[in-house]
């Protein structure tokens, strides 16, 4: 049997961050994990926010060389195998440079896309530590070519997932009765997606209801039109899972501007057994069985009628969730099975450095 790796996890741990879960996987794997907790790096107001550019600009700041600091004071005092960070925008080449030189491997998570053309801030720093990593793990092909062409060692493509002790089917019986939204969509107003709902609400009469940030929403849509189809915040955890059993059926949209090839709500929605409405792609397409694990839309004409298709076929929706959730525990869509896959490469790289 392998021997335990000493994981030094570096992330954001709020209750609400992927990034715990993410976490609590390499622990079920039997891994140690060692928590470093960003999640009040900064301060808010103005001060926090200048902090913020000049760290994430160049590597300046209190903020800064105080996490530098306790990165390495960690690393000495724990003697990990391994360093894990989820999307550090803040962390130095030297740190980095510091901790191989200890013997230990270097990771950086991100699910999300420094290359896209969403145009996010705060990757300059970012984009100077790729070729010190010994290993990337990102979800596109593209970040695959992206990396590599940046001078990184090694990029290890995954999905998105689901976790498994928060997002799960609803009790047995479960059914319309118990569901009192039609159709639903929960999460953020990227791209056209505040577009696509109202034309879904005003021009096919879809009884669409969405959740999510307000003052994001707020930013893309008009009193009026939040009115329409905004029914209440952002929800997470238990919370969340039961807005998704509550519904008939769940949206999930691709984020073109983040060239993204499958959501991670998908995977969620899957997960929690839910009927699952998600907009057509390669990457979807390879994971779910079309009209048989979920059922998916190009354009908001389509999507309107695959909703009137499904919305009074309460048997066909049921039999195609159950589908779609024993497709994502089979094929491994949860996080044991996308944070082993992390641990296997960990591991070769840990053995490949002791020879």
């Amino acid at each position: 049997m392998a021997a335990e790796l000493k994981i030094l996890y570096v992330a954001p741990l709020d209750e609400r961050s992927t990034a715990l879960y993410r976490m609590w996987a390499i622990e079920r794997a039997g891994e140690k994990a060692i928590p470093l907790d960003i999640v009040r790096l900064f301060s808010g107001g103005i001060a926090g926010k200048a902090q913020y550019w000049l760290g994430t600009k160049f590597g300046l700041g209190p903020v800064v060389a105080k996490f530098n600091r306790d990165v390495l004071r960690m690393a000495r005092e724990q003697k990990p195998d391994v360093m894990w960070g989820d999307k550090l925008l803040f962390i130095l080449p030297k740190t980095l440079d510091a901790l191989r030189a200890m013997g230990i491997v270097t990771v950086n998570y991100s699910i999300d896309n420094p290359f896209g053309p969403r145009g996010d801030f705060g990757w300059d720093l970012y984009m100077k530590c790729i070729p010190h990593y010994d290993l990337h793990v990102v979800q596109r092909d593209q970040n695959v070519i992206d990396y590599k062409a940046r001078g990184a060692r090694d990029v290890l493509k995954i999905q998105t997932a689901f976790e498994p002790t928060l997002q799960y089917p609803p009790p047995a019986g479960w059914s319309d009765k118990d569901r009192d939204r039609e159709v639903s969509f929960v999460g953020t107003p990227y791209d056209e997606r505040p577009e696509f709902l109202l034309r879904l609400k005003r021009e096919f009469g879809v009884p669409v209801e969405v959740r999510g940030t307000r003052w994001l929403w707020e930013k893309r849509m008009q009193p009026a039109e939040m009115q329409e189809i905004f029914i209440g915040d952002e929800v997470y955890l238990q919370e969340y899972r039961e807005a998704i059993w509550r519904s008939k059926i769940n949206l999930s949209f691709l984020t073109h501007s983040n060239q993204d090839e499958f959501a991670h709500k998908s995977f969620e929605i899957a997960g929690c057994g839910a009927f699952l409405l998600v907009e057509r792609s390669a990457g979807h397409l390879e994971r779910f069985i079309e009209d048989e694990e979920a059922v998916f839309f190009s354009g908001v004409e389509e999507c309107a009628e695959k909703i009137r298709r499904y919305l009074p076929d309460e048997a066909a929706r049921e039999r195609i969730a159950a589908a779609g959730y024993k497709r994502a525990v089979a094929s491994g869509y949860g996080n044991d099975g996308q944070v082993g896959k992390i641990l296997e490469r960990v591991r070769n790289i840990v053995a490949g450095l002791s020879k």
